[in-house]
């Protein structure tokens, strides 16, 4: 049997650490639940002077909606070693997103698409989400991203199966090419592409020609439909962790993971089959490359740390605070991923469980990163300590029900 050539081999490992720079944030997907986890989480980064290391963010969908609203909030971006104050990071950061997560973004874009005029525009429903991340999240333009940290928002590729970039500089993907520079695009149409998630809203069309993507691998006589049929979807049906883009560049890579758990359920029938089918194909293509990340931190391959939704902080240290590994699997991580508008309790559990989290996370694996002056640990939300009080207020959060009428506060 031959051996595979190191070149082959190279391909599925990251470069050598002198190779790689810089601080990489991944976000995940997960709607508002990964979102207002990753708030909590980024509130401690910011306290414990992390935040302000990173070099690079990368998100899909939820992650995508709390990316953007970091590049919208927090102008300009803080030295290293540097922080917001607590109060300031309450006033310009936590309120206003609180203020979104109570917003149902996800009804009036589907009620609308099923009016009679517009059942053959399939479109109608992912633009018409970005008009409501435009009005209600950000304003910013593609161009008007910072240079530093470099945001990238990720989609899918629908055509090609590969994930699709939007960054400052350029948009596009290594199959299809890319468009340098990035036209002048709203920032919500890229948070929009990202978190339309399937099969609530069909797939978004860039609307490129083939002229306008260059250096793309994929060639032939078909490209040119190929480039016009393009369709965006939700980044994490290629990746819900958002490694793609910073894996094989950056030294160190911290990652907030929101995304869905597995339930265990029995069998219901052919319509709850043909879901658990692509449920348990796309928790095993996100399992392996959570195990594959995780494998390149113990081997020292990669350098960071990991904290996901369905974890307790007690997995780190016996002496962290947070919920218990049972409420955390039970509840919290239950909560619906969804755009429907939360609750107070859901917004405030969710915040304290991924603050809690980043604290046990870079303690114990990037702790290096930590400035000498961190602020103590003090939970955003000290009401919600109490788990008994956690259940009862998010016993039904994991539902998926469909509001089917029009909240004109949310539209």
């Amino acid at each position: 049997m031959v051996p595979p050539s190191r070149h082959a081999i190279d391909k599925f490992l990251p470069p050598p650490r002198r190779e790689r720079q810089g601080t990489a944030l991944c976000l995940s997907g997960g709607g508002y639940r990964a979102a207002l986890f990753h708030l909590g989480g980024l509130r401690r980064l910011n306290e414990l002077g992390v935040l302000s290391r990173i070099d690079a963010i990368s998100s899909v969908s939820g992650g995508s909606i709390m990316a953007a609203h970091l590049a919208e909030r927090i102008r300009p971006w803080p030295e290293p070693g540097d922080r917001l104050d607590p109060s300031e990071w309450t006033t310009r950061v936590a309120e206003p997103f609180y203020d979104l997560a109570a917003r149902d973004l996800r009804t009036w874009p589907i009620l609308k698409r099923l009016l009679p005029w517009n059942w053959f525009r399939t479109t109608t429903a992912v633009e018409t989400l970005a008009g409501l991340y435009e009005r209600h999240l950000t304003r910013l333009r593609l161009p008007a991203l910072p240079d530093r940290p470099a945001f990238t928002l990720c989609a899918t590729d629908m055509v090609f199966g590969v994930n699709w970039i939007f960054r400052k500089d350029q948009i596009g993907d290594y199959q299809a090419g890319y468009l340098r520079p990035a036209p002048d695009w709203p920032l919500a149409r890229a948070v929009a592409a990202s978190s339309c998630f399937p099969p609530i809203f069909n797939p978004m069309k860039p609307g490129l020609e083939p002229e306008e993507l260059r250096h793309g691998k994929a060639q032939g006589a078909n490209r040119d439909d190929w480039i016009r049929g393009l369709r965006l979807t939700d980044g994490g049906i290629y990746d819900n962790m958002a490694l793609e883009p910073v894996w094989k560049r950056a030294a160190t890579v911290l990652v907030s993971d929101g995304g869905a758990t597995f339930d265990f359920r029995p069998d219901l029938g052919l319509r709850t089959r043909l879901y658990r089918y692509t449920h348990i194909q796309g928790l095993q293509s996100q399992t392996l490359r959570k195990r594959w990340l995780l494998a390149s931190f113990s081997t020292g391959m990669l350098m960071g740390a990991y904290w996901g939704v369905g974890s307790c902080a007690q997995n780190y240290d016996k002496s962290f605070w947070g919920y218990s590994g049972d409420l955390a699997d039970d509840v919290v991580s239950e909560v619906r991923t969804d755009m429907d508008g939360f609750s107070s309790a859901e917004i405030q559990v969710l915040e304290n469980h991924g603050y809690a989290l980043a604290e046990a996370a870079i303690r114990r694996h990037a702790a290096e990163f930590i400035s000498p002056d961190a602020a103590p640990f003090a939970l955003p939300h000290p009401a919600w300590q109490d788990e008994r009080k956690v259940r009862e207020a998010l016993r039904e959060s994991h539902r998926r029900v469909m509001r089917w009428w029009f909240r004109w506060w949310g539209a």
